[in-house]
């Protein structure tokens, strides 16, 4: 690179307080000039959007989060392409990979795991490669979350049971204690809470949770490998998770949620199809919330 990554990355931030043309003059589904940064989905190649699909299919050159993306993925579709694993390797590296292999005219695809939106650091090595004035856009994927939800069969909202989600890790080496909050999620009672990167810190977290005085009878579901061939689903509840994660051995890779939404019981049915649903011609939209 001509320059330091991070100076890259802040010249371009300080840019960004004018909107890209580009936000106006295309959707998320368009394919657009430049590298896309593909979601590759929670693990299941049929997860893959079919904008996905297409553009890893005709790429030259695959930069994939390495054992986070599912290697069926990898054979199925990538077969024609050079693949380059991430891991291990930072920025001063990656970026004139992807650069150099598109100013001689390759098709580079950006593969990350599940949504590049959700803990993806996805944004920063864009910001680089614009700055070399690479051309980038983001492919949206399933993030592992929704994954998880499905396998557990049931919904991260419900009605008069969680009326928000929260999407969050637990404190560790990049995020501070005072950082971390989860134990606020929870207090606030009609939040379904979703932790990413968090595996190793279940029973850690859990503690904590128990100290702040939350009821130790709160449903956890943990998704080891979501959508995976091995995937696996343990369940407790915040007083039993973490030893029940210790024992089956997990240290990454898994979803934690937190919450009723978790059992998929105790909701009240929905306006949309009950009262709503019959309204008359002249009933206002507002009367869906009464």
């Amino acid at each position: 690179m001509t320059e330091d990554p991070q100076q890259a990355i802040d010249e371009q931030s300080e840019q960004k307080r004018q909107r890209d043309e580009r936000v106006y003059e295309h959707t998320a589904g368009d394919v657009q000039e430049g590298i896309p940064f593909i979601g590759a989905g929670p693990g299941d190649p049929g997860l893959l959007t079919v904008t996905g699909r297409e553009l890893v299919e005709n790429a030259d050159l695959v930069v994939h989060a390495g054992s986070l993306v599912n290697s069926e993925l990898l054979d199925e579709y990538c077969d024609d392409a050079e693949l380059v694993n991430s891991v291990g390797k930072d920025l001063e590296e990656l970026i004139p990979t992807m650069r150099d292999a598109y100013e001689d005219g390759d098709d580079v695809v950006r593969l990350h795991s599940g949504d590049p939106a959700i803990y993806g650091a996805a944004l920063e090595q864009m910001d680089a490669l614009e700055h070399e004035d690479v051309p980038t856009y983001i492919v949206p994927g399933v993030t592992s979350s929704f994954a998880a939800a499905a396998t557990l069969r049931t919904q991260l909202t419900l009605n008069e049971v969680a009326n928000h989600v929260a999407f969050t890790r637990p404190q560790g080496k990049t995020l501070d204690a005072d950082e971390d909050h989860i134990s606020e999620f929870l207090e606030m009672g009609d939040v379904t809470t979703c932790i990413y990167l968090g595996t190793h810190a279940i029973p850690d977290t859990m503690d904590r949770l128990l100290d702040d005085g939350h009821d130790p009878e709160t449903p956890v579901a943990v998704v080891y490998h979501a959508s995976w061939p091995d995937e696996d689903v343990i369940e407790g509840t915040i007083e039993t998770i973490g030893e029940k994660v210790e024992e089956a051995g997990y240290r990454a890779s898994a979803m934690v949620v937190i919450g009723e939404a978790a059992t998929g019981s105790g909701y009240e049915r929905s306006y949309l199809y009950g009262d709503w649903a019959n309204r008359g011609p002249n009933d206002s939209e507002s009367e869906a919330d009464d």
